[in-house]
């Protein structure tokens, strides 16, 4: 069984209408994005250290 099937669902995000952001508006959008997808990629590292490090422990 994979821990990622105990995690429970999320709903999916809104998509945000963009036609009518500006152009300083959407320069922000995207920095909150990229803030967002670098604490996924964060979560991601931490989570496959943390899995290295079982799989240390219980290696046969």
């Amino acid at each position: 069984m994979d821990t990622d099937d105990l995690e429970p669902l999320r709903p999916k995000p809104t998509v945000k209408e963009l036609e009518g952001m500006s152009i300083e508006a959407l320069g922000d959008y995207v920095a909150e994005l990229e803030a967002e997808i670098k604490r996924a990629q964060e979560m991601i590292a931490s989570k496959q250290s943390a899995r290295a490090s079982a799989d240390s422990v219980f290696k046969t």
